[in-house]
């Protein structure tokens, strides 16, 4: 696990002092080590968290011929398989890491060895003969890779966006319509990102750069589709589904450092809980869990904890110590995600780093296997259509909210026309009376939603989380906020495997009798407490609603002081927002929160007013 960056163009000067200021930009993603390599084409360079082959595994790992190399950030949980493999085939091997398989297997395989590996990554291989660069991203997205782009080239890239602030010739633009696409899906859904002429390399990609003539191909190399098998039998699925996450559990513990889990009390955290101490028998799982201002959660991860035997820390956040924190958790994020319970993690995170270097943790349940309390809105939909729609749109109509105006929304349109995601903050009506009455355009979903023609709304409801929501909100902020901590976080349910099972569920597995995770959770009912089996989600909740009182108007002096937000958006509209928010007549904190968040983000990198991390 490590940070990877790189300069790719041979017009840059000085490539041994920029490449060493771009990595010493993201130092806390890889405290143990760095690594460079430089030519006339390209400077590359990394930081590394030291998790396997602690002795030999330093980068940059080279190809026996010495005319290949590779810089690596991830973990290959199948490495020990693929390597035997290698091995019977006459390969050499000089070091014991994953990265060093992942440097052979593309020797051998070319990028067709993306679809062989089991794991998160993002790495680069440079041909120092042919001068061509390689890149490529995972399956899911759950390491970052960012670009630069100058004069129509990609001339750098990095795990992280602040490398380019260094580089030379680039520019603080701000992408106007990433903003407002913030706004409504709660991060930035769009390739590019924040920053005008930065963009992700999207999940399932590969890229390649030939530096001397500048040909660039980037290509997907897989997708995410359901297979759904309605001939499936229901026992037989539930010890298949028992038995392949258990398994990919058990590649994901492969460490040469102490390892944990993160702990909510939530069923997707108590399974991988649960897999992991059945693994590592006797031996205590260290688990942690984070708390705002209630013992609700803590003592439902702490029931679980008892339960499984686990060696167990609780922390308790109040307001202060989590507003004091917000600006440093918005610069480790690069691009702003107004998600509360992002800093629960940065919270349980560097807690967690005391005590351990690798956590396990429950990401990507909801998604794969149907999870979000959502997926039940187009069943609840159905009992609803015989009211006559012009009732329905009457109601709609109506100029103020009231409980349950967005459920009679949802029974009243089409799936495709409200649902964006498992956020949707402001409307698109609410956006353009915010953006100073100047119309932006939110991006479609229609192609994600072409794909999914015949599925239930409920499905198409998973499809366009998996490659919006999951890649843009969950997994972003689990990087971000655990490697801002030089904690290595591993997600056992995005294992290809699992994911592939999970592909094949028909809606009768997943949605239930108003459960959701129906046979997730049947599947281990005898395993874990029932009620942690029965129990909806949890997540590390933050209560911002209440923290957002008559008492908190240094906080909204920073929204409504904004040099960009007073440049772009009614304040009045914003004031009224906080008016009744805190007046208890409805509740805006999301509202406010990503107005906060969007503010100190303008803050700390365009402004760069003064933080101290």
């Amino acid at each position: 696990m490590c940070g990877i960056t790189g300069v790719l163009s041979p017009n840059i000067e000085n490539k041994e002092l920029l490449i060493g200021d771009m990595v010493s930009r993201i130092t806390h993603r890889g405290p143990d080590d760095d690594g460079f390599y430089v030519d006339k084409f390209v400077g590359l360079g990394m930081r590394r968290l030291a998790i396997i082959d602690l002795e030999t595994g330093r980068q940059p790992v080279t190809s026996s011929d010495e005319k290949k190399l590779i810089f690596f950030n991830g973990e290959i949980y199948n490495y020990k398989e693929l390597r035997s493999e290698l091995v019977e085939k006459g390969v050499k091997f000089k070091t014991h890491s994953d990265t060093e398989v992942v440097l052979h297997m593309f020797e051998m395989y070319g990028e067709k060895m993306l679809l062989r590996l089991r794991g998160m990554f993002a790495f680069c291989i440079y041909n120092t003969e042919t001068k061509e660069v390689f890149i490529a991203r995972d399956f899911f997205g759950i390491k970052p890779l960012y670009y630069l782009i100058q004069n129509e080239e990609i001339v750098a890239f990095s795990s992280e966006i602040k490398s380019f602030m260094s580089f030379p010739g680039f520019k603080k633009e701000i992408n106007d319509a990433a903003v407002v696409n913030f706004l409504s899906f709660q991060y930035n859904p769009l390739t590019e990102t924040f920053f005008k002429n930065v963009y992700k390399l999207p999940p399932a990609h590969y890229m390649r750069i030939n530096l001397v003539t500048r040909q660039t191909i980037i290509q997907k190399y897989w997708a995410f589709e359901f297979a759904q098998n309605n001939n499936l039998d229901e026992n037989q699925t539930k010890e298949k589904i028992f038995e392949t996450i258990k398994d990919s559990v058990s590649h994901h513990m492969i460490a040469d450092v102490p390892i944990g889990a993160f702990l909510s009390g939530g069923i997707d955290s108590s399974i991988i809980t649960t897999l992991m101490q059945k693994v590592r028998g006797e031996k205590k799982i260290k688990t942690f869990t984070v708390g705002f201002n209630t013992l609700t959660e803590r003592n439902e991860a702490k029931e679980t904890s008892s339960f499984l035997g686990t060696d167990h820390t609780e922390i308790m956040i109040g307001p202060d110590e989590y507003f004091d924190n917000l600006k440093k958790a918005v610069y480790h994020f690069d691009e702003p995600v107004a998600d509360p319970s992002a800093i629960g993690l940065y919270f349980v995170a560097r807690e967690a780093r005391k005590h351990v270097k690798v956590v396990l943790s429950g990401e990507g349940s909801d998604e794969l296997f149907g999870g979000y309390n959502i997926y039940l809105a187009p069943m609840a939909r159905m009992k609803m259509i015989w009211v006559p729609r012009e009732i329905l749109k009457m109601f709609l109509s109506l100029p103020f909210a009231f409980f349950g105006k967005n459920y009679i929304r949802r029974v009243y349109e089409q799936l495709e026309e409200w649902y964006i995601g498992n956020a949707n903050l402001f409307k698109r009506d609410e956006i353009e009376a915010l953006w100073k009455g100047r119309k932006q355009r939110l991006l479609s979903l229609d192609p994600l939603y072409k794909n999914v023609l015949g599925l239930s709304d409920s499905t198409k409801m998973q499809y366009i989380d998996i490659h919006t929501w999951l890649v843009g909100d969950i997994l972003a902020k689990a990087d971000k906020m655990t490697m801002a901590n030089s904690l290595e976080l591993r997600v056992p349910f995005l294992d290809i495997e699992v994911a592939k099972l999970a592909a094949t569920l028909p809606d009768s597995f997943k949605w239930k009798n108003g459960i959701t995770k129906y046979l997730l959770r049947e599947a281990f009912n005898k395993v874990i407490p029932e009620s942690t089996r029965n129990r909806k989600k949890l997540g590390f909740p933050t209560p911002v609603k209440d923290w957002f009182t008559t008492e908190k108007q240094d906080i909204y002096d920073i929204i409504l002081k904004n040099e960009y937000i007073q440049n772009n958006m009614n304040l009045d509209f914003i004031k009224n927002l906080i008016d009744r928010h805190v007046a208890k007549k409805v509740d805006n904190s999301r509202k406010i929160y990503a107005l906060l968040v969007l503010s100190l983000w303008y803050d700390v990198f365009i402004s760069e007013k003064s933080i101290k991390l």
